[in-house]
C-alpha cells in the first residue's frame, strides 16, 4: 500500500489516449516510426522538444518497488541515478533514514499534494511538453500540473515566493537549453524514499533531444542546507506516439491515506 501511487501510475501508463496518430512523425521506408531521425527544429533553428514523453525505465507490466528488485528510477530513490548514496549532510542523513524506513507515506505524492521540479520530471506518468518561442510548458498527466520554463531573455527575479516548482529560466547553450530553477519552498522531497530539498535547493536542467524519439534531461542539485556538495543524475524520456494525456486526479476516490502505518 506504501508504493500506491507507483503502482496506480503502472496501471495507467497502459491507459492513455491510444491510436489517434501523432502528427509529422518521420518514416522509415518501410513506413515504421524512425526514432532515431533527426529532432525538429523550432522556426529559430533550436531543437523542438514538444511532445509527449515517459521517462526510461518503467514497465508498464510491473508496479515499481514491489518484491523482485529494487526500484529501477530515480523517481522511488535518487540512489538509483547515482549509483550510490547521495552526500547528504548529517540531519538529511537521519531524515531521509527516517523517511524510507515509514516506506515514505508523508511524501507528497502519497498525500496528493504538488512534488515539486525533480520527482515531476522523474514521474512514472507522462508530461507533454509544450515548446514555443521565448516559453517551454510542461503539462503533467498527474493531478493536471504545469511547469512553464521562460526562454525568452529574462532573468531570476530577485523577490521570490517560495513555491513548489519555483522559478525557471533558460539559456541555450548550442542545442542544449539549461534551465536553471530556484524559489523553493522548504521541505521537498527529491524523491518518493524521503531525500529533502531545502529552500537553499538551486536545481540546472540540461535538455537535449539528439534524435526525434529522445530527450536526454540531465538535473544538478545544488543544496548546501541537505548535501554536502551538488549531484546530478539522469532523467532521460522517451517519446510516446499516437498518445495523449488523460485527466488524472489523485484524490478522487482516495482512501489510502487513513491507513498509512509507521510513527510520523
Amino acid at each position: 500500500m506504501m508504493r500506491a501511487a507507483g503502482i496506480a501510475a503502472a496501471a495507467v501508463l497502459a491507459a492513455q489516449w491510444l491510436h489517434y496518430p501523432t502528427a509529422g512523425v518521420p518514416r522509415t521506408r518501410s513506413g515504421q516510426p524512425n526514432l532515431s531521425a533527426p529532432a525538429p527544429r523550432m522556426a529559430d533553428g533550436r531543437p523542438d522538444f514538444s511532445g509527449v514523453w515517459e521517462n526510461d525505465g518503467y514497465d508498464p507490466a510491473r508496479a515499481e518497488g514491489l518484491a523482485g528488485g529494487p526500484p529501477k528510477t530515480a523517481f522511488f530513490d535518487v540512489a538509483n541515478g547515482l549509483g550510490g548514496t547521495p552526500p547528504y549532510l548529517p540531519w538529511a542523513a537521519e531524515l531521509a533514514g527516517k523517511r524510507k524506513a515509514a516506506f515514505g507515506k508523508d511524501n507528497p505524492d502519497a498525500r496528493c499534494l504538488p512534488l515539486g521540479v525533480l520527482q515531476m520530471m522523474a514521474h512514472p506518468l507522462p508530461k507533454k511538453i509544450v515548446h514555443m518561442p521565448g516559453l517551454l510548458v510542461i503539462l503533467h498527466e498527474r493531478n493536471m500540473e504545469f511547469r512553464q520554463i521562460f526562454t525568452d531573455g529574462r532573468p531570476l527575479p530577485e523577490d521570490q515566493n517560495p513555491s513548489w516548482s519555483g522559478y525557471s529560466s533558460g539559456t541555450w547553450d548550442r542545442d542544449t537549453l539549461v534551465v536553471r530553477t530556484t524559489g523553493f519552498r522548504d521541505g521537498l522531497w527529491a524523491d518518493f524514499n524521503g531525500s529533502p530539498l531545502t529552500d537553499r535547493a538551486r536545481i540546472t536542467e540540461r535538455f537535449r533531444r539528439p534524435a526525434y524519439g529522445r530527450l536526454e534531461v540531465e538535473v544538478t542539485v545544488d543544496d548546501p542546507k541537505a548535501y554536502s556538495r551538488p549531484w546530478t543524475i539522469q532523467l532521460n524520456q522517451h517519446v510516446a506516439l499516437d498518445s495523449d494525456l488523460l485527466e488524472y486526479a489523485c484524490l478522487e476516490n482516495e482512501k489510502d491515506v487513513a491507513h498509512f502505518g509507521g510513527d510520523r
